[in-house]
C-alpha cells in the first residue's frame, strides 16, 4: 500500500536544498544538482509542477543548527501550518545536523501527517517503524558531524605540534618565501607596531595607548591578509579594542600558539536553539600548543605575561 495518499498529493512538495559552504556550493556541483532533482521526483510521484516549492536559501550554511537558517525555518513553519503534503530532501544530514532539529521536524511531520522523503524511499513519521528509522538516521548524521570535526581538529593539532599549521598572522608579522614567520619588511609597520608596546608601558590601559595614538594624529597598519587585496596595507585610526586584541596576540612576543580558546556553552529560554555558544580565552598553561622563541618577536615572552596581568588587573 502506497504511503502517498491524495491528501498528501493535495497540499505542497517542499524540496530542501543545503550545501554547508560557499566553496562545495562552487565545486561540488553533482550533489547540488542530484538535490534540485528531486524536484522531478515530486513531479513522478504525483505531484503538479505548481505544488513543488523549492527551498534554497540555506545554500552555504551548516545544518549544525537551526539558528541563522531561514529556509529550514521557514520549511519547519509550513509544516506546521499544514501546507506540506511531503518534505523532500537527499538525506537527513541536509535537513539537520543536530539530533534536536531533526526530532523537532519529526515531531511536527508527525503530528501534520507530512511524509518526508529522500532519493531512496518515503516515510511516514507517523508510522512507529518509519520514525525509528528516521530518528536512527537523524543520530547518525549528527554522530558523522562529530567524527568529521575530530578528525579536522585532530590533524590541525598533529600539525601545530610540528609548527606546520599556517597561522593567521597579525598585523607586523609575516610569512617570508620559505614558509617560516618573520617581521613585516615594512619598517614603519614595525615601527609603529613598537610603539604601541612602548606607549602601553608607560600609558598602563588600552585606552591611553589609543588616546596616544589619536593625539599624535597616528594610525596603525592592518595588512590584508585574505581576497583579491591580500597583501596590501591599510592604515586606520587605532581603537581601545585594536589595542587590547594586540596585546593579547601571543604570536607577538615571538611564541607559536594554538588552542588559546574554547567554546562554552550558556543556556537560553525563548530561543530556537536552547543554548548560545561562546568563545573564550584559556589561561597559557592550557593552552594546546606553546612553543617560545619559535620566531623574531616584538616583546618578550615575560614582558607579555605583565601585559596580560596589567590588563586583567584594568578590567577588574
Amino acid at each position: 500500500m502506497s504511503k502517498i495518499r491524495t491528501e498528501h498529493l493535495g497540499r505542497q512538495a517542499l524540496i530542501y536544498v543545503r550545501q554547508s559552504t560557499l566553496t562545495q556550493v562552487r565545486e561540488n556541483l553533482g550533489s547540488q544538482a542530484r538535490q534540485y532533482d528531486l524536484a522531478q521526483r515530486a513531479l513522478d510521484l504525483g505531484w503538479t509542477k505548481e505544488q513543488v516549492v523549492v527551498v534554497d536559501q540555506d545554500q552555504g550554511q551548516s545544518g549544525a543548527s537551526a539558528e541563522g537558517r531561514d529556509g529550514f525555518q521557514r520549511l519547519v513553519a509550513d509544516v506546521g501550518m499544514g501546507y506540506a503534503g511531503a518534505v523532500f530532501s537527499l538525506e537527513a544530514s541536509r535537513l539537520a545536523r543536530s539530533c534536536v532539529d531533526w526530532y523537532r521536524l519529526l515531531e511536527i511531520c508527525a503530528l501534520t501527517k507530512t511524509l518526508v522523503i529522500d532519493d531512496e524511499s518515503v516515510y511516514d513519521p507517523s508510522h512507529h517503524n518509519d520514525r525509528l528509522l528516521l530518528g536512527f538516521k537523524g543520530t547518525m548524521s549528527e554522530a558523522e558531524l562529530h567524527w568529521l570535526h575530530s578528525r579536522l581538529t585532530g590533524g590541525r593539532l598533529k600539525k601545530a605540534e610540528s609548527r606546520k599549521l599556517r597561522l593567521d598572522l597579525p598585523t607586523g608579522l609575516v610569512y617570508d618565501n620559505a614558509g617560516k614567520i618573520v617581521l613585516d619588511p615594512d619598517e614603519s609597520v614595525q615601527q609603529t607596531v613598537g610603539l604601541l608596546f612602548e606607549t602601553f608601558e608607560t600609558a598602563g590601559s588600552a585606552g591611553a595607548v589609543a588616546r596616544h595614538f589619536r593625539m599624535q594624529e597616528l594610525r596603525f597598519p592592518t595588512r590584508e591578509q585574505r581576497g583579491p587585496l591580500k597583501g596590501e596595507l591599510r592604515w586606520q585610526h587605532l581603537t581601545p579594542r585594536r589595542v587590547t586584541s594586540v596585546l593579547h596576540n601571543p604570536l607577538y612576543a615571538g611564541t607559536y600558539v594554538y588552542g588559546r580558546t574554547e567554546l562554552k556553552f550558556e543556556p537560553r529560554s525563548g530561543q530556537i536553539r536552547p543554548v548560545e555558544k561562546r568563545v573564550r580565552r584559556k589561561n597559557p598553561k592550557d593552552w594546546d600548543v606553546l612553543i617560545r622563541d619559535a620566531h623574531p618577536a616584538y616583546i618578550s615572552w615575560d614582558q607579555y605575561l605583565r601585559n596580560q596581568q596589567r590588563l586583567e588587573d584594568n578590567r577588574t
